[in-house]
């Protein structure tokens, strides 16, 4: 059964919202990349009931960021719409690697029942979208999953990823703030 988290961190006396927090666990599962949720980010205990909560919103984050790339990828290839798909997970995988790796690792090792249950139904639904995005199945189609799964093994298979050292990576505006405050 998945554990409630505590927190050993000492609590700011001004509240960060989830969206920041949830940024700070996109960085730190970046700069990781070991699969392994970063529940030692300073407030997660506070802006997540526990660790599925945690994976649902990174789960999140990596399906929005995939959705907005292949609309942009759909816009300039609208020809070969699953190289379109293929490149938006390529690019979405070079932006969030240390994602990618929390939700691979949970989907493969889910932490109890409702985690392998979570992660079976969002993977399921992905697979799905990949396919209709790619213009190789419908919604309504049982088996859209499995041309989805085969859609994602031809990206996973194809992708190099982007060698990248974190400290050339642009920072969000938010951190580029941060930053200069803390200056």
């Amino acid at each position: 059964m998945t554990q409630h988290m505590t927190s050993t961190a000492p609590t700011s006396p001004i509240s960060r919202s989830r969206g920041e927090i949830l940024r700070d666990v996109s960085d730190a599962a970046d700069r990781r990349r070991d699969g392994a949720l970063p529940l030692d980010v300073d407030g997660v205990a506070a802006a997540f009931r526990d660790e599925l909560d945690l994976l649902g919103a990174l789960q999140l984050r990596w399906h929005t960021r995939l959705a907005g790339r292949i609309d942009r990828e759909l816009a300039h290839q609208p020809l070969d719409l699953e190289a379109a798909v293929v490149s938006a997970w390529h690019a979405t995988a070079d932006e969030l690697p240390g994602i990618r790796a929390v939700v691979d690792r949970h989907r493969d090792h889910p932490l109890d029942d409702a985690m392998a249950r979570a992660m079976a139904t969002a993977t399921r639904k992905e697979r799905t979208w990949l396919a209709v995005m790619a213009g190789q199945s419908g919604l309504a189609d049982p088996r859209a999953h499995v041309v989805g799964e085969a859609i994602e093994e031809k990206a996973r298979a194809t992708h190099r990823p982007r060698p990248t050292s974190h400290r050339d990576e642009p920072k969000s505006l938010v951190s580029r703030i941060r930053a200069a405050l803390a200056a």
